[in-house]
C-alpha cells in the first residue's frame, strides 16, 4: 500500500468536498506529521484518526532536517516544512495544494500530487463518480478553497468520457 504525506489543506479540500470516506477506502495509506496533526486538525478534524489517518511522529534528525528546508525556504510555514520532510524521509509522494510547498518540494525532488490528482484516482477506482466529484468540487468552490477550476472541469470531462 503506497504511503502518501499530506499537508493539512488537501485535507481539509477532501473534508469540504464531502470525500473523506471515499479517500480512506482508496489502496493508499495516509499520514501527516504529529506536530501539524496536533496544531491544524486535531481541534475540528480529530476523527481523521479514526478513519484511517496515521499522525507520525518525527525524530530530531527530521527536526534539524526541518530547520535546515526553512533556512532554504522560507515561504512554506513550518508545518509544511514538516510535512516535506517526512514524505522525504519516507521517499513518497507528498499531497499539497500549497504553491511554496510545492515547489520547495520539487527542488528537494519529492513527488507532488494534490487535490485534483486525488479526486481523479477516486473516480477511476470507483469509489465515486464524476457527478459525485463535480459536486465535491462545487462545495469546495462555495467555500473558497484555491484550486485550479479550469483544469479541474477539463479533467473532469476526461474522466467522463473515459468513465
Amino acid at each position: 500500500m503506497l504511503l502518501l504525506i499530506s499537508d493539512a489543506n488537501i485535507l481539509i479540500d477532501i473534508e469540504i468536498g464531502g470525500l473523506v470516506a471515499p479517500m480512506f477506502s482508496l489502496e493508499y495509506q495516509f499520514a501527516v506529521p504529529d506536530v501539524l496533526f496536533y496544531e491544524e486538525l486535531e481541534e475540528q478534524h480529530n476523527y481523521l484518526l479514526e478513519m484511517g489517518l496515521s499522525a507520525r511522529v518525527l525524530d530530531e534528525e527530521m527536526v534539524r532536517r526541518v530547520i535546515a528546508l526553512a533556512a532554504k525556504y522560507p515561504r512554506p510555514g513550518r508545518n509544511d516544512l514538516f510535512a516535506l520532510a517526512l514524505a522525504e524521509k519516507e521517499t513518497c509522494p507528498l499531497l499539497t495544494g500549497d504553491k511554496a510547498l510545492k515547489m520547495a518540494a520539487e527542488s528537494e525532488n519529492v513527488e507532488v500530487r494534490g487535490t485534483l490528482w486525488l479526486v481523479s484516482v477516486m473516480v477511476r477506482a470507483g469509489t465515486i463518480t464524476v457527478h459525485v466529484a463535480r459536486a465535491a468540487f462545487q462545495k469546495m468552490r462555495a467555500q473558497g478553497r484555491r484550486l485550479p477550476w479550469d483544469t479541474a472541469e477539463k479533467m473532469l470531462a476526461e474522466l467522463d468520457v473515459g468513465y
